[in-house]
């Protein structure tokens, strides 16, 4: 991410917490998608590969690794 500014999207996950063998609790985060600011004003346009089953999204920056390889914005 560009340290002058704000990433221009966000990634979205959905997150699921489970236990493992050892009985200590992990968190599996998937991403299923971005979050792009909205052209025509406040808001975001979301674009999603799968839905979470809990209802429950993350948004969050890109690492700085992933802002070099930004992903490709539809227009909405």
């Amino acid at each position: 991410m560009s340290k002058t500014g704000a990433a221009p999207y966000l990634n979205v996950f959905t997150v699921r917490e489970y236990e493992t063998g050892s009985g200590q609790k992990a968190k599996n985060w998937t991403k299923v998608g971005v979050a792009f600011p909205h052209r025509e004003g406040p808001g975001f346009n979301l674009e999603l590969n799968a839905l979470p089953m809990d209802g429950h999204l993350v948004a969050l920056p890109p690492s700085e690794d992933e802002d070099r390889e930004a992903p490709r914005q539809n227009a909405a």
